[in-house]
């Protein structure tokens, strides 16, 4: 580089070749490979259509054959023949075997028969070595099961030709022994260990010896299912210790299905056990399954089959030990001694020796047991809930002798229900205290706070209490689980108010019994619910039911006090006022929104009490608008002003219609005034507003209803009247340029006048000769055509009159 050139002379230097230059050479470039690359493709095309076994090869520039020249894909595979040709000739032989040992056998001699069916079988069993030397093992397995199936036919022909005389459950046991031992030193054999059928078979043989054993020497049920359980125990050991994989299946398979046998007769001599004896050997018989399938699930690798087993094993140790326990106690005792077992296998989290599968198979057994215990306590909660329902139909019959007959009206008392509350009680201590985790503590903690709620809201009908002092009782439940319902938290504080409103409503169903129960209770609720309503957490639930036992306080009342309905509406109207002056003293939204929701709701059932006296429903209908009106002083609630009109206007036509009112003006000008009145205040707030906006739907009350009755009216008084109003009206409208009373009060003045003059028309209609009214047509129609665009100008000018005006 020449000493004197510079970094900015070096950067200012062009390319060699220039940008332009070098992007054309690139294309050219890429031109020769697109047109290289297309003969290639061209000559592979050619090469594999050369390649194909049919047809001629085709051109250079030909395509390749269809895939759908190419011949058919076979549908079985050659091992699946051989498979399925092995299996059917090995059932053929075993088949054909056994015709001739229970058909053919008589017409031999004993020596013939045995040497014929003994050689057949050791040739069977022999086969299999050469078999397996060449490598043909699918074949050798095929022989090595027909000799397993002749041993079967040798040990039945043994029996037929040698032993008839001896017992043939017996022999069935022996046999079925024997041939399990013969088949497995068969499949242990060096030359024969290759093969994966006698072991399994051997195993399969291994189910039935101890059972037909047990058969045999007239065994009872125990021993029997011992032989069961004994067998699946067997099952198991070989499952865990043996590798090979079809031995392990076959004895999987074996140890649940024989163990579910044992299992379900061990239940079953428990639960039908006449005493303690029987119902010891039968508990003996459940903690052996117990102890098997804990072994099991202690060795088993896979966590799921020892968390299940460990499952089995804690359910069987109680149902064990529980149905001893049972067998000795009264049967309302016997689900408290399964849960008290249920409750022991907890201790099982302090064993540190224990695999934590197991561990937790057995926590999880102890809540089943915990789970099935509380079911069967809740038909007893139930019935102490809803069975007051039946007092509906017989309200203030008298009051019952004690609580559990104040809930068991029409629905039969439980059976051993002396210890639901107790099993409810140790449910929920356990919830309590053993729930260590973070995680699950809270909803135990809930769990708890509801059986607790449960077991003390039984406990007056188990202990059959005093009737008063049941529900006395209930009402300190209902106070208690609305107390804890004030805590922070939304759960709890959804539990606590469900809790407490469900115990309230029971409370009031088994009040109905009495009349002064009923009161006094009404009476207790709604001060406890007023009381709980100014937490800002339990308004919005609170306070509605507050005002829902107000309103059955009051209806009670009206009734102990022999009112007849329509009056016990005005004390029934006392709760929607105390619901709007409650609404204005909360803060929160939604128990405001509750509240007024109640209140209308308890005003239309004074309204629907009050609908048989004209004259009170008069004063409800009043008295609600009242209360509309108030509660639209309120800011947000304006709206509600229009269903206070609308409770006003109600009112007054029921009175009028009370006084046998028939003239229709005394009720359309009571909405008719104050509709002009809010439309003249809502012309002087907004002057933009229309006329039709402000006057026309008061005008139309009582104008249309009016010409309506004054064209069916045959005085003059009424006409000359609505004549006279229809007129100062349009001179109104006229004066003050408003559209609306222009055209209403045009309007029916010019209907009132045609009706006023329509027996003067018809009069002279009848006086003219016929052809007059003709000629009086022609005229006029002439003068309309001649005067036909003076006329369109003054509609024209008109119509902006109106337009102009408001």
């Amino acid at each position: 580089m020449p000493c004197g050139v510079t970094r900015a002379t070096l950067r200012a230097m062009t390319h060699l070749p220039p940008p332009a230059e070098e992007l054309r050479l690139l294309d050219a470039e890429l031109r020769q490979l697109d047109a290289r690359r297309a003969q290639l493709l061209t000559r592979r095309a050619w090469l594999i259509a050369a390649l194909q076994p049919t047809g001629q090869p085709s051109r250079p520039w030909t395509h390749p054959r269809t895939p759908s020249a190419t011949p058919p894909r076979p549908e079985t595979a050659a091992p699946s023949v051989q498979k399925v040709l092995l299996v059917l000739g090995g059932v053929l032989l075993t088949l054909a075997a056994a015709v001739f040992t229970l058909v053919s056998w008589g017409h031999m001699g004993i020596t013939g028969r045995a040497l014929v069916l003994g050689a057949v079988t050791l040739a069977a069993l022999a086969a299999p070595v050469p078999l397996l030397r060449r490598g043909l093992r699918s074949t050798a397995e095929s022989v090595a099961g027909l000799g397993l199936a002749l041993t079967v036919l040798d040990a039945y022909a043994l029996h037929a030709a040698a032993l008839a005389g001896t017992d043939g459950t017996g022999y069935a046991a022996a046999a079925a022994a024997v041939l399990a031992v013969a088949w497995s030193a068969y499949g242990l054999l060096p030359a024969t260990a290759a093969l994966r059928l006698p072991l399994p078979t051997a195993l399969a043989a291994a189910q039935f010896p101890l059972l037909l054993w047990a058969l045999a020497v007239d065994a009872g049920p125990y021993v029997i299912t011992a032989a069961l359980l004994v067998t699946a125990g067997l099952d198991a050991v070989v499952a865990l210790r043996v590798t090979t994989a079809s031995v392990r299946i076959t004895a999987v398979v074996g140890a649940y299905a024989v163990g579910g046998w044992g299992v379900l007769g061990a239940g079953w001599l428990s639960v039908t056990a006449g005493g303690v004896g029987a119902a010891t050997r039968a508990g003996a018989l459940l903690l052996l399954a117990a102890g098997i399938a804990l072994g099991a699930a202690w060795r088993v690798p896979g966590v799921r089959h020892a968390l299940g087993l460990a499952i089995a094993s804690g359910l069987l140790t109680v149902a064990a030990l529980g149905g001893v326990v049972r067998s000795g106690v009264p049967s309302e005792w016997a689900v408290p001694a399964h849960l008290v077992f249920g409750v022991a296998l907890l201790a099982a989290v302090w064993v540190s020796r224990l695999p934590d599968a197991v561990r937790r198979g057995l926590l999880w057994a102890s809540g089943a047991v915990q789970a099935l215990s509380v079911l069967w306590a809740l038909p007893v909660v139930a019935v102490v809930v809803l069975g007051p329902a039946g007092w509906l139909g017989r309200v203030w019959g008298g009051a019952p002798s004690d609580a559990r007959a104040a809930v068991a009206v029409e629905t039969p008392w439980p059976p051993d229900a002396a210890t639901a509350p107790l099993v409810l009680l140790v449910v929920a201590a356990v919830l309590a205290l053993a729930v260590r985790a973070e995680r699950w503590r809270p909803r135990a903690r809930l769990g708890a706070l509801g059986l607790l709620w449960g077991a003390v809201l039984i406990l007056p009908a188990v202990f059959a209490i005093p009737y008063g002092a049941g529900l006395a009782v209930l009402g300190v439940v209902t106070a208690a689980a609305l107390y804890a319902g004030r805590a922070t938290a939304s759960e709890a504080r959804c539990t606590g108010l469900v809790l407490a409103l469900v115990t309230a409503l029971g409370l009031v169903l088994a009040s109905l019994a009495s009349q002064t129960a009923t009161l006094a209770v009404l009476s207790g609720l709604t001060a406890l619910l007023t009381a709980f309503s100014w937490r800002t957490g339990l308004a919005p639930f609170t306070a509605p039911a507050a005002l829902v036992h107000a309103a059955a306080l009051a209806s009670a009342t009206g009734a102990a006090a022999d009112w007849p309905p329509a009056r016990t509406a005005l004390l029934v109207l006392a709760v929607p006022a105390a619901g709007a002056l409650l609404a204005a003293r909360l803060v929160e939204a939604r128990a405001v929104v509750a509240v007024e929701i109640t209140a209308a709701v308890t005003g239309l059932l004074a309204v629907g009490l009050a609908v048989t006296d004209q004259p009170l429903l008069a004063l409800v209908l009043a008295l609600c608008g009242v209360i509309a009106a108030g509660t639209a002083l309120r800011p947000g609630r304006r709206p509600v002003g229009y269903a206070a009109a609308a409770l006003f206007v109600l009112a007054t036509w029921v009175r009028l219609a009370a006084w046998d009112v028939s003239t229709p003006e005394a009720y359309t000008l009571p909405v008719t005034v104050p509709a002009l009145l809010v439309g003249v205040l809502r012309r002087r707030r907004d002057p933009r507003t229309s006329s039709w906006t402000a006057y026309g739907a008061g005008l139309t009350a009582t104008l249309l209803p009016s010409l309506v009755a004054a064209w069916g009216d045959p005085h003059w008084t009424r006409p000359l009247l609505l004549g006279t109003a229809a007129l100062l009206v349009t001179l109104l409208g006229a004066r003050h340029h408003l559209k609306a009373p222009l055209v209403l009060g045009g309007s029916v003045l010019a209907l009132v006048t045609l009706h006023e003059l329509a027996p003067y028309v018809v009069q002279v209609t009848g006086a003219l000769p016929r052809w007059a009214p003709p000629a009086l047509a022609g005229l006029l129609l002439l003068a309309l055509g001649a005067t036909y665009e003076q006329r369109i100008q003054d509609v024209r000018r008109v119509r902006d009159v109106l337009g102009r005006m408001r």
